[in-house]
């Protein structure tokens, strides 16, 4: 599939429907989704190549929904070691940036102490915490576009099990493999109006860092029409949410609004699906301030540092994390216009969004 879709791309890529995303990026409409053309070629190596283990666990979002967080939740609820290093498998294998495709795998050859001046949860957190090492996209990388985009084949043979990825692909666009599979599949969602301001926030940040910023009319327009990366945010949201409804015990739907509102209970329930509940709330305390947006902007590898190949500065994925800033944007024509939208797109779906 992956060679006949290359030679097809190669060949009549014009044809393809094309419209220019924020007058910084060609976009290509495939299978009814929006995506740059590097993408489309990593996604159709991922349709081919990528065999899903019945333990893998992927991580599915459309973006500047909570990826970040959720990634960042994952690597601490499947890494923390209180109950016990011998009952947490491969509580002692160390991820790098270059783990995803079975290069530089090897053991912790020790752990070293770190000293804390925080009191209460912060005494006993776990001393090897690689959120301090690189940012969480580095723990977990996004398969169609930070693996597959330049490696067709991929050696995934010496990672540890359970395996985690993440993808922005919606459900359709999704290997066989993993359909087909026991594995399991986290998805992230957020209501479209905070949705489009962290698009337009992140873009313009990365995309157009010396020019005017793209007009926030304009990036609405765009997303309404479902002319953004990886859009229509709608139908990316709907497939997984039906999805979901199908296969309970194989997809969990998150929504971000609800992990703001109670944290515990949604960071309980997302563990507990992992096959990692927690054995009291301490350990949710611990996981819960380590993945917080607040810690980990400061910590000075996202300050600082750059997300390697793809040279996106790992400050670029940390700005307010908070449910309502649409309303510091939005005119109020374009909240009674996306309001109807939204209530249009999710009639009878009996999906709903706190915003």
């Amino acid at each position: 599939m992956a060679n006949t879709g290359s030679v097809m791309l190669n060949q009549k890529f014009d044809e393809l429907p094309k419209e220019s995303f924020w007058e910084c990026h060609d976009l290509y409409q495939w299978e009814g989704f929006w995506y740059y053309e590097d993408i489309i070629q990593g996604m159709l190596a991922f349709q081919s190549d990528y065999e899903a283990l019945s333990d893998d666990v992927i991580l599915a979002s459309s973006m500047k929904t909570g990826t970040t967080w959720l990634k960042a939740l994952c690597v601490s609820i499947m890494r923390r070691q209180s109950q016990g290093v011998e009952n947490v498998p491969h509580a002692h294998t160390r991820t790098s940036e270059y783990d995803v495709c079975g290069d530089n795998l090897h053991p912790d050859l020790g752990r070293q102490s770190k000293s804390s001046d925080q009191k209460g949860i912060l005494d006993d957190v776990a001393e090897d915490d690689i959120l301090t090492e690189n940012v969480p996209h580095a723990h977990i990388r996004t398969l169609e576009y930070d693996v597959y985009r330049d490696n067709l084949h991929p050696d995934f043979s010496g990672m540890p099990s359970p395996r985690l990825f993440h993808t922005h692909l919606p459900y359709s666009a999704l290997p066989d493999s993993i359909k087909n599979s026991d594995c399991k599949i986290v998805y992230i969602a957020r209501n479209p109006k905070d949705t489009l301001v962290s698009l337009w926030h992140f873009f313009n940040k990365i995309s157009r860092p010396n020019q005017e910023p793209y007009s926030l009319e304009k990036a609405y327009d765009a997303f309404r029409k479902g002319v953004h990366l990886y859009g229509p945010y709608f139908d990316h949201v709907l497939e997984y949410w039906s999805e979901s409804l199908k296969n309970p015990d194989r997809i969990l739907f998150l929504k971000y609004e609800e992990l703001k509102s109670d944290p515990k209970g949604q960071v309980k329930r997302l563990a507990s699906f992992l096959g990692r509940p927690f054995v009291n709330e301490d350990e949710v305390e611990k996981v819960l301030w380590r993945s917080s947006l607040e810690r980990l902007k400061n910590l000075e590898v996202n300050k600082n540092g750059v997300f390697f190949h793809l040279k996106i500065p790992n400050s670029s994925f940390f700005r307010l994390g908070v449910v309502g800033d649409w309303k510091n944007y939005f005119t109020d024509e374009m909240k009674r216009d996306l309001d109807e939208l939204t209530r249009i797109k999710l009639e009878g779906s009996g999906l709903h969004f706190d915003f």
